[in-house]
């Protein structure tokens, strides 16, 4: 009887044989084994890597013994309550649900959690899986392509859109013209006698400068209105739904913000200033003429003095 009786019990103290065990080492998930009293059998190298608790630190401890002490989203412990390993332990049910496990540094994971009865080889004792995800992982990849995203839209010195990213939303609002007759007008501006800058200043000043100018724009164009690098020291302003009277209104207030905007050097202040040309689309603009009548513009200001809107 006695033998029978440690029989039994090593059977439901054993861990899964050497083939489950190298299967379960080769998943990308966290895994454990744990059996009825949900102590722990078997720990795979992916929980490791997640939780940072080692095999040996794991293995024969019960999983609520201050290892993974599952949390939901309002901070409660599930090890006391709805713990859906100890559900499936209960029941046989397949359960899935995403918690914060505990890691050995002390800092919460977001996993996705599966929890699946199982049985030893024996068929007698009852155990489950518990597989978790580490969600981190993929908040991660989604912040890296977040940050594609925004590098294949945005001036990495300025923060302005980007050349690409311009004509990509200047072409998209020139077809939206020809298909509802939406007003649009483009800005053009050129920072004058940049290079005077670089050259007396160097070219961290004129870094410096190009970013303060295109705050300044940034800062006071409308939500559905775009500021664009063009390259070096010129920026395209789209500017949507407007007139006439709205577009120079625009360019002027820009114009003028610039010029009244500081750019500080060893304490002292320096000013730049802008040449701009302002046109509305015309129905038979594509994206080159319409830019390039602005940028004919653009010049006439600057032969007329610099710190000016030319206006078609």
């Amino acid at each position: 009887m006695r033998a029978k009786r440690e029989t039994k019990r090593r059977r439901a103290t054993a861990g899964p044989d050497r083939a489950l065990r190298r299967l379960l080492d080769e998943l990308h998930e966290g895994a454990y084994i744990a059996d009825a009293r949900r102590r722990i059998l078997f720990w795979n190298r992916a929980a490791e890597r997640i939780s940072g608790f080692r095999r040996g630190e794991v293995q024969g401890r019960r999983c609520a013994d201050n290892i993974l002490v599952h949390v939901d989203g309002c901070g409660r412990s599930l090890c006391r309550g709805d713990c859906p390993l100890a559900a499936t332990l209960r029941d046989g049910r397949v359960r899935r649900t995403e918690v914060y496990l505990h890691h050995k540094d002390g800092h919460r994971v977001p996993v996705r959690v599966r929890a699946l009865p199982w049985r030893d080889r024996s068929g007698s004792d009852v155990q489950a899986i518990e597989l978790f995800e580490d969600l981190s992982e993929k908040l991660d990849l989604g912040i890296r392509i977040e940050e594609l995203r925004k590098l294949a839209m945005v001036d990495r010195l300025t923060g302005a859109a980007n050349r690409y990213y311009t004509e990509k939303s200047l072409a998209a609002r020139l077809e939206d013209r020809r298909r509802f007759s939406s007003p649009l007008g483009v800005i053009f501006f050129d920072i004058d006698d940049f290079k005077r800058l670089n050259d007396r200043f160097s070219h961290r000043v004129g870094d410096r400068a190009l970013r303060t100018v295109v705050r300044t724009l940034q800062s006071n164009v409308r939500s559905a209105d775009l500021v664009g690098r063009w390259g070096g020291e010129e920026f395209l302003v789209i500017v949507g739904q407007a007139d006439g009277r709205i577009l120079r209104r625009i360019a002027e207030k820009l114009r003028l913000l610039v010029e009244r905007s500081i750019v500080w050097e060893k304490e002292r202040p320096l000013r730049v200033t802008l040449s701009g040309g302002a046109t509305l689309a015309r129905d038979d603009d594509t994206l080159q003429t319409l830019v390039e009548r602005a940028d004919l513009l653009m010049y006439r200001s600057k032969r007329a003095g610099k710190n000016r809107v030319s206006f078609s």
